[in-house]
């Protein structure tokens, strides 16, 4: 060490800045100075924040606010029609009406009446409507403006929880209106036909208008092409023909949130802001003359030296201060992103001081946490299968019993899926082992995403899985085995494809202990292989009963 490093180690120790809270007072103490050099500098040279600034924040604010509040009105509508196009009643009558005979009358009328009593409790709808799955409308209260649906329609809603059609003017009304269309399902999730929603704009209009401030500025919704819709100046059916030219449409659209200088219809020249609303693919423009903004920018200039000679100065007292503390900090920093990174081999020197103190406490959380993961490793070996790191039987079972024992005190049911990769020793003896293995690792994940982090997911053996759904009914989870069934034939299993056969049986009418429950669920699960696998089979009280006078479990084909 030199001279000159000594007498500043001399030097820092008696202004105590050999301490980390000394350093860090004396970066306050540096950084207020300037920062009170530069406010008065500022004030004194008589800046304030621009006008133009202002206004821009107001512009950004409303149009943002506004587009945000459309966007969760579009979703209540939505969920309010979804709501009501879910009821079995309506799936029911309009499964019967679509498939004619004697009851198809009496269906139309009933879902009718349906319409005609929703109707009532939704303000905004001035019509509803359901089709069938050839885009017919079988029936409709009030105005049925809109309502048939085209093929590419009712393609896009088979895959689809909405489509939202285009505004339009409805003269019947006087006022501006979109169409929101749902579909129907049955509970296995096969598509029926829609329900169809006219709902009017003018709830959005109010909003607009509130949002105006008290008309100092103008906001307007516009689709992505330029067309206007709604203004909270007014709506008519001219305005809703009124389109921006594309050039001004562009513009605003490639610097969406920022301002934009533009001049409107009749030289009137205005300061707008727009912001997307991505459900619907319209934006908000709030915009105000700029006029209003003329006298911004006049102590732009000096503002920004001043800015531009703060950061400079803060800059480089904290270029200083780092010196002062980098050794380490850094060394520590540099440890700390090893250990985020797994690392748990780090391990630093400790010295005097703060830093040393810190050091100290480091190296025994790393301590500490080499321990934890020792532990933590042995127990999840001891939990999980080691291929597809899906639950093993062991833990299954104990989760069963502990299942069967609280749904039993709450009388509630659970449903236990049992699955069986279809054919999979022949996969196995034509691609390899490797392959095989690899097959069930891509499985099992289908059977990690399509079930919740509640259910228990387990590899019960083999080629075979099982999943405990809690509090889940027969018909949910048909629907979640139905689910797992397509995803996992539609899954990329490199040199070939694989189906599941899956057996479902419901506690407690499939079984009042783990063991009848998964017996229950294997013998619907070999009655679906029985049937020409690739399929989910419901076990009932009955299924069970006549399975218990044959073996438990049966050599079945991979």
């Amino acid at each position: 060490m030199s001279i000159s490093e000594k007498i500043g180690i001399r030097s820092l120790r008696a202004l105590r800045l050999d301490t980390l809270s000394g350093k860090v007072l004396l970066l306050a103490v540096l950084a207020a100075l300037v920062t009170a050099l530069a406010m008065t500098l500022i004030l004194s040279g008589g800046s304030q924040r621009s006008l133009g600034d202002r206004v821009g924040l107001e512009l950004r604010a409303a149009s943002s606010d506004a587009a945000r509040e459309i966007d969760v009105w579009l979703d209540q509508r939505v969920f309010d029609l979804r709501l009501r196009a879910s009821p079995y009643v309506v799936s029911d009558n309009l499964a019967r009406a679509s498939g004619g005979g004697r009851g198809a009358a009496q269906a139309v009328i009933r879902l009718r009446d349906y319409l005609n009593s929703v109707r009532q409790n939704l303000a905004a709808h001035d019509g509803l409507a359901i089709s069938g799955g050839d885009g017919q409308v079988l029936t409709s209260s009030g105005s049925r403006t809109g309502f048939r649906l085209s093929q590419d329609q009712l393609n896009n809603l088979r895959t689809r929880d909405a489509l939202v059609g285009d505004p339009f003017w409805d003269a019947s009304l006087g006022k501006p209106a979109l169409v929101i269309v749902v579909p129907i399902r049955r509970d296995d999730g096969l598509f029926l036909g829609a329900l169809s929603a006219k709902i009017n704009l003018t709830g959005l209009t109010d909003m607009l208008h509130e949002r105006s401030a008290n008309g100092s500025r103008d906001l307007s919704v516009i689709t992505e092409q330029g067309r206007v819709v709604i203004s909270a100046a007014g709506n008519s059916a001219e305005l809703m023909r009124t389109a921006w030219p594309a050039a001004t449409t562009r513009e605003l659209f490639e610097h969406e949130g920022q301002t934009v200088n533009q001049t409107r219809a009749r030289g009137r020249d205005v300061v707008a802001v727009v912001q997307r609303i991505p459900q619907l693919r319209w934006a908000v423009v709030a915009e105000t003359p700029r006029a209003a903004v003329r006298e911004a920018g006049v102590l732009r200039m000096r503002t920004v030296v001043l800015i531009v000679a703060l950061l400079v100065a803060v800059g480089l007292v904290g270029f200083i201060v780092s010196v002062i503390l980098t050794g380490p900090l850094v060394r520590l920093t540099e440890a700390a992103g090893r250990l985020s990174a797994g690392d748990l081999s780090v391990e630093l020197p400790s010295g005097g001081g703060e830093v040393g103190y810190l050091t100290r406490a480091f190296n025994t959380l790393v301590s500490r946490l080499r321990e934890k993961e020792s532990h933590s490793e042995l127990e999840k070996l001891s939990l999980t299968d080691s291929l597809t790191g899906l639950y093993n039987r062991r833990h299954l079972m104990g989760t069963l019993a502990s299942e069967v024992q609280r749904s039993r005190r709450l009388r509630r049911s659970f449903t236990v899926l049992l699955a069986d990769v279809d054919r999979f020793k022949q996969y196995n003896d034509t691609h390899g082992h490797l392959a095989g293995d690899a097959a069930l690792v891509k499985i099992a994940e289908v059977f990690r995403k399509t079930t919740r982090q509640v259910d228990c997911v387990a590899r019960y053996g083999g080629e075979e899985f099982v999943v405990m759904l809690l509090e889940c009914t027969m018909a949910t989870a048909a629907i979640v085995g139905e689910r797992v069934r397509a995803r996992v034939a539609e899954q990329e299993l490199g040199p070939g494809s694989l189906t599941v056969s899956i057996g479902l049986a419901e506690y407690p009418e499939g079984g009042e202990t783990p063991e009848e429950l998964i017996a229950t669920a294997d013998a619907a699960m070999y009655q679906a292989k029985s049937s020409g696998r690739n399929q989910v089979v419901i076990a009932g009280v009955s299924q069970e009963r006549k399975d218990e006078r044959k073996p438990s479990r049966r050599k079945r084909e991979a």
